[in-house]
């Protein structure tokens, strides 16, 4: 059963969010991102009516089957909308899943979503997990018929998309407005950016050891001078495992959604922000510390087939750092970490507000 039979709680919600005025349509007022790209087009469709229904959903666990997981199960704001400390998440009837959650920032700047890059935008990646009988478990015609049931989502509905019947389309577009507004921009490195605070020299030290392409060698993929996002948002083997063919990966990557064999053992590129939240780390969460995602990359890099080109120090198995310039790297890294964002009341559950 819905685990919200009293209506009077989302009427409550929904009322608190602005719905029954003329707010509710109006456009979404994104913040002001000085070092950012522009904002992508898609932002001009965000309304703060359709960013309130979209929240609700977020959390609500209406979405799966048994009515026991909500996105947020999975995507907690503490952790920057990831997993942590789970390598992997559990679906419903804890069923294991296969890769460890990406976190939730800055998403409409990314070309393509999950580490292999099946879906092609914020609107697709949320019918994916929904849909798995491993995640969420549901039917998108049962999980509409579920939603067009309450009276009050279907009050608010009425109000942000008008006569149009509520169906997975609509439910979709609400969250993905949500997910639009999960911006992290409030670091310290912004602030540093902005001239409104400094470094430490071990941070500044370590910031420029990240850049050097003899040391950690690191802004090819994590882009970091200037560029807050924190990657490219490409597909990479980064050498994690020696494999002796193209066909010998465990997980193909994105080679499984390319079909191109030169593309297993890749995946996408994950930024280097917030990172201070979202261990463990890597595609299948191997490694539980950020001290060991630097000692990975500076002694134990390994030759496959597929390897980026862009680890041209695979040869001796790293950048071969030292301790201190470990330290240093780590300090860097951190304050890419907005403690801002995830204590956001903005972004947190509107059900325990």
């Amino acid at each position: 059963m819905y685990k919200y039979g009293v209506v009077a709680l989302l009427l409550a919600v929904s009322l608190l969010y602005g719905f029954g005025r003329h707010g509710a349509k109006r456009p979404y007022r994104f913040p002001v991102l000085t070092f950012f790209p522009a904002l992508p087009g898609e932002a001009e469709g965000t309304t703060r009516g359709g960013v309130a229904l979209g929240r609700m959903l977020f959390y609500d666990t209406i979405l799966s089957r048994d009515s026991s997981i909500a996105c947020a199960s999975c995507h907690k704001q503490w952790a920057a909308f990831s997993d942590a400390p789970l390598a992997v998440s559990r679906g419903i009837d804890a069923h294991v899943q296969r890769r460890n959650t990406p976190p939730l920032f800055n998403m409409m700047w990314q070309p393509a979503f999950f580490w292999d890059g099946r879906a092609a935008n914020i609107t697709e990646q949320v019918f994916h997990p929904v849909r798995d009988a491993g995640e969420m478990g549901m039917m998108w015609t049962d999980v509409a018929a579920r939603i067009a049931g309450n009276k009050t989502y279907r009050q608010m509905f009425r109000t942000v998309y008008g006569s149009r019947p509520i169906d997975s389309t609509l439910i979709a577009d609400a969250i993905a407005q949500f997910e639009r507004t999960l911006i992290s921009y409030r670091s310290k490195y912004d602030r540093v950016l902005e001239g409104l605070d400094t470094f430490t020299r071990d941070e500044a030290e370590g910031f420029l050891l990240v850049n050097d392409m003899t040391k950690g060698n690191c802004l090819h993929c994590h882009t970091s001078d200037s560029d807050p996002l924190g990657t490219t948002f490409a597909y990479s083997n980064n050498g994690l495992d020696k494999v002796a063919t193209a066909g010998g990966f465990r997980d193909a990557g994105r080679g499984a959604v390319s079909g191109n064999e030169h593309d297993n053992g890749k995946f996408r590129i994950p930024s280097i922000r917030n990172l201070a939240f979202t261990a463990p780390y890597m595609h299948d969460g191997r490694y539980s510390t950020l001290e060991q995602v630097v000692d990975f990359y500076s002694d134990s890099v390994q030759y496959s087939p597929t390897i980026d080109t862009k680890m041209g120090l695979v040869h001796r198995g790293g950048a071969r750092l030292n301790a201190d310039e470990k330290k240093k790297i780590v300090a860097f890294l951190l304050t890419m970490s907005d403690t801002a964002f995830v204590h956001d009341l903005e972004f947190g559950n509107p059900f325990v507000r």
